[in-house]
């Protein structure tokens, strides 16, 4: 950064005053001084005097202070004899160590080598931590990328089904499969396949012989028969109170119509449990309302 034509703003004698030194001293005194004001005004350091211009003019200080000591080493004339008399040697000799890193004497050069050393070790770790995180992201990306594709994958699917089911539904509404071959004859329970596994046609044999029925066959059925009875149920009541209804019989009325409230919400409870295990999606089954359900049954009683 010396050799880089940078011109600070501050003269020499301010430069001496704010890095708390003496004209005269030595390099070592420099640096020191520097390495303690950094620590004390930097940025990113822990102190409680953090000041980032404070950081600046010490930076630019130490840099004129650098510049005045190397142009008095330079002035000095035992300097220039060690000069004249290290010319008569190879210089070329110098450079081939530390990578041909580094100007002035070999032990400056070796500080200069060690200092380049650390700029690009520094380097290359950022470098390893810029590729590695772009190799996460690219990762995630493509996993969000399969993700997305399986979704539509499984929408898709889902939306043929629907499509399919409603299709059978309107097809059945209007009467297409009433004259089918086989209607009203029981289907056969096996296949003569020889494309299927055996101990799966026994299994099937077995199963289907002993009145097995899937889960939610049996949920289905036992919703059915519930809300049908629960129906049943209240327009009998209703019946036996007649027409007009006293005032006792309001009452009990209204508790008839509390007890089927609270029936009606332990059937919903069953429909979650069916809507959780029913394999199709346009089975599942919606909320029964109880509002509904009396209406239902006053215009069945009336």
């Amino acid at each position: 950064r010396m050799l880089s034509g940078y011109k600070p703003k501050n003269d020499v004698g301010d430069s001496y005053k704010i890095l708390e030194l003496e004209e005269g001293c030595s390099l070592d005194d420099v640096r020191n001084s520097y390495r303690n004001l950094a620590k004390k005004y930097h940025p990113d350091s822990s102190s409680g005097m953090a000041d980032s211009k404070a950081f600046i003019r010490v930076e630019e200080a130490y840099r004129v202070v650098l510049n005045d000591l190397t142009a008095k080493q330079k002035s000095d004339p035992g300097e220039e004899e060690e000069d004249q008399f290290k010319s008569k040697s190879l210089q070329h000799r110098h450079y081939l160590s530390f990578e041909g890193v580094g100007i002035g004497t070999p032990s400056q050069r070796e500080k200069q080598y060690m200092q380049f050393r650390v700029d690009r070790a520094t380097e290359q770790v950022l470098e390893y931590r810029q590729q590695r995180l772009e190799s996460l992201y690219a990762g995630s990306d493509l996993s969000r990328a399969k993700d997305v594709r399986q979704s539509k994958k499984v929408k898709i699917t889902q939306a043929v089904e629907r499509l399919v089911e409603d299709l059978i539904q309107e097809s059945m509404a209007k009467g297409d499969f009433d004259n089918l071959s086989g209607k009203g004859k029981p289907l056969q329970k096996f296949s003569d396949s020889p494309h299927i596994d055996p101990m799966t046609h026994n299994l099937n044999r077995i199963l289907i012989d002993n009145g097995y029925q899937p889960e939610w066959i049996l949920l289905q059925k036992e919703i059915r028969g519930t809300i049908e009875r629960l129906r049943k149920s209240i327009v009998a009541s209703r019946r036996k109170l007649g027409e007009p209804m006293t005032l006792s019989e309001q009452k009990q009325w209204g508790r008839i119509c509390e007890q089927f409230a609270e029936d009606i919400r332990k059937l919903n409870k069953r429909v979650d449990n069916f809507n959780l295990v029913v394999p199709i999606l346009s089975r599942q089954m919606v909320h029964f309302s109880m509002d509904k359900e009396i209406r239902r049954a006053r215009k069945t009683y009336e």
